[in-house]
């Protein structure tokens, strides 16, 4: 990591200011030269003109300079703050390549930081997915992560179980001293401990994922029971064809909207029913899947209608495809005679979806809020909940051994636990992930 690096680290597009970031040991050097100024006071805003290599101004621009390693990858780092928009800041790019810079990966600026010793791995994924993040309360946790509330957690476990491993060396290598009796009971205790704290954040955090990556709501129904009218009224606006031709939605269509603090993707799915078109037959296929990869199920049930196979079909999707799903079943239509009658079915909601859907909008707020910020600790990554997922594995092999007195065997799991929980923040060796993880982020970041 001897290179000094370079990026844009605002978004392409129109915008009042856009920022070129560079860091390492020339940064400094590399400003001096395209703005003609000899030394930049350190975190002072130095308002100065930017040139090319020809000499040829480019933009007034504010520089900023952070010397190392009081600075984001603790190498020093300057900050050139544009005027926005592509040519202005591609051009100062160029010109900081020109000086001696060389373009960042994606994710290099985060990928130095973690390297020097600036921020752990559990850091590093708050940064990159508190940018993408689809609610505030999502930002509130990210925020905290950032400040390092995962990793004292994670250090907390694995120091009582670096504790619980001590006794059972020294119950090896000591055995015919005379050490307490229940050792081992208390062993087996604290294990129990830790085993009950990590399953009750796995279980917490994989219910919350939707609050990390945007809550997917699912419409589905018989043909013509109201799902694309339902969409638009949550729209406000005509997003999907409207008919009394059943199967005039064949595919899934989705759209982003935005309930309470939420911004969620909603998806209205075709009508569900046995069908002879080929056509058809794939869009029910994939609303199948919209319901398996949603996190609410919205059902609708047309009132005007007598229950019929169609209604028992969805019925059946419910409970074998959205099982463990947040669900809301609603009678539509309820401007019309009531010829629905089925009284195994508790509707949540009553609805005329073509008047007014605010009912609606109110209780996919109340649930989407049942998974908002708290004080516990939550993992924000499919990578951290594998990590926890095999410490908890290593902690359940290793009750029998501690049971049989097999201490080497005991040992050996707590050992695999600990090394599963440390690889959330820091791990011992592992490059290719570590490519991979932060080549995910963003460029500039």
């Amino acid at each position: 990591m001897t290179d000094t690096i370079t990026a844009v680290s605002t978004a392409n597009g129109v915008g009042s200011i856009a920022i070129v970031r560079l860091s390492g040991s020339k940064a400094l050097h590399i400003a001096t030269q395209i703005t003609k100024k000899e030394n930049f006071k350190p975190r002072y805003a130095t308002l100065s003109d930017i040139y090319n290599a020809e000499d040829e101004l480019i933009d007034e621009s504010i520089v900023i300079y952070f010397k190392g390693p009081h600075s984001f990858t603790a190498e020093d780092v300057v900050e050139i703050q544009c005027h926005g928009g592509y040519i202005v800041a591609q051009s100062i790019l160029k010109a900081t390549v020109d000086a001696g810079a060389r373009l960042a990966n994606a994710g290099e600026f985060s990928k130095r930081a973690f390297f020097n010793g600036r921020i752990d791995l559990s850091e590093a994924e708050a940064i990159s997915q508190l940018i993408e993040a689809r609610s505030e309360d999502a930002a509130k946790i990210l925020a905290a992560q950032m400040k390092g509330s995962l990793k004292e957690f994670i250090e907390e476990v694995r120091d009582e179980m670096i504790h619980i491993l001590a006794y059972s060396e020294v119950t090896i290598d000591y055995a015919e001293e005379d050490l307490p009796e229940d050792i081992v009971l208390q062993m087996k205790e604290k294990l129990e401990k830790l085993h009950k704290l990590l399953t009750k954040t796995l279980v917490a955090s994989e219910s919350r994922q939707g609050l990390m990556q945007g809550f997917r709501v699912a419409i589905i129904g018989k043909p013509n029971v109201g799902k694309s009218s339902l969409l638009n009224a949550l729209l406000n606006y005509n997003r999907a064809i409207v008919s009394a031709i059943a199967g005039t939605t064949r595919d899934t269509i989705e759209e982003q909207i935005k309930i309470g603090t939420h911004l969620i993707r909603i998806v209205d799915t075709a009508g569900i029913r046995e069908a002879d078109d080929e056509i058809e037959r794939i869009g029910i296929k994939r609303s199948i899947e919209a319901v398996n990869e949603s996190d609410i199920v919205v059902a609708l049930f047309d009132a005007s209608r007598p229950f019929d196979d169609e209604d028992r079909q969805i019925l059946e999707l419910l409970e074998v495809n959205a099982k463990n799903k947040e669900k809301i079943l609603i009678k539509n239509k309820i401007d019309l005679d009531l010829k629905f009658k089925e009284p195994s079915i508790t509707f949540d909601l009553e609805l005329d979806t073509k008047d007014d859907v605010s009912a609606l909008i109110q209780k996919l707020e109340n649930i989407m809020n049942k998974s908002n910020a708290s004080a516990e600790v939550m993992l924000i990554s499919q990578r951290q909940i594998s990590a926890v997922v095999s410490a908890i594995k290593n902690i359940e092999e290793a009750y029998e051994p501690l049971d049989d007195q097999e201490l080497e065997i005991f040992s050996f799991h707590l050992g695999e636990a600990i090394k599963a929980m440390a690889s959330i923040t820091r791990p011992f060796e592992n490059d290719e992930m570590l490519d991979k993880m932060f080549g995910s982020f963003c460029l500039g970041k």
